[in-house]
């Protein structure tokens, strides 16, 4: 997978011309910034500003991190199983999707990727049978991943799951990706997840 050169930022980047170069939703960069991937301090004026830096190290830990698993999805054995993709950055709800599936789904392998960039990589690689995307990545935007994804001939076969923890109204702004796609609440996941799956492996 190639990665984006940010050479031409600015040593101190906006939070919006990290998104650009990143191909990233502003918000997916703010919460990078949150979770301190990113350095990042407020000028006086209360303006977020961002290391060239960092985004540079990030960009290397991030590609190392995909490479690596790409490589291990393109050197697994093949198998008849459907193939399910997690990318999720909560380790509290990947073990609960884990849950699910393995109570529910036992004949389905599970794969998880914590970040949107690392899905990509393996969502090329191993060409899902079913995608379970959260909105809200760091990386790359869950909306912004589903439809690169959803507009690509190479996943048209893949049934995409939206799981999120946002209500309707915080969704409205993905809603040019999550049209006519199953959503997935997740203070309700382990109630609403079974049967959405049940759904799209049927369709797959």
């Amino acid at each position: 997978m190639k990665y984006p050169s940010v050479s031409f930022l600015p040593e101190n980047c906006s939070t919006r011309e990290v998104a650009q170069a990143l191909g990233m939703a502003v918000r997916s960069v703010q919460l990078m910034v949150d979770r301190g991937e990113l350095q990042a301090w407020k000028t006086p004026g209360g303006h977020r500003r961002i290391a060239r830096t960092s985004v540079q190290q990030w960009l290397t830990t991030r590609g190392s991190s995909a490479e690596s698993l790409a490589e291990s999805a393109s050197t697994s054995p093949p198998t008849n199983r459907p193939q399910a993709l997690l990318i999720e950055d909560s380790a509290h709800f990947q073990n609960l999707v884990r849950l699910v599936l393995e109570h529910n789904f036992p004949h389905v392998d599970l794969h998880v990727a914590e970040d949107g960039i690392i899905g990509l990589a393996m969502a090329g690689q191993l060409q899902p049978d079913l995608l379970l995307v959260d909105i809200l990545l760091p990386g790359i935007d869950g909306a912004t991943l589903i439809s690169r994804l959803r507009n690509h001939p190479q996943f048209q076969h893949s049934r995409v799951i939206v799981i999120t923890s946002l209500n309707e109204a915080e969704c409205a702004p993905y809603a040019f990706a999550l049209a006519g796609l199953p959503v997935v609440h997740k203070p309700r996941l382990v109630q609403e997840l079974p049967l959405r799956m049940t759904e799209a492996l049927a369709s797959a």
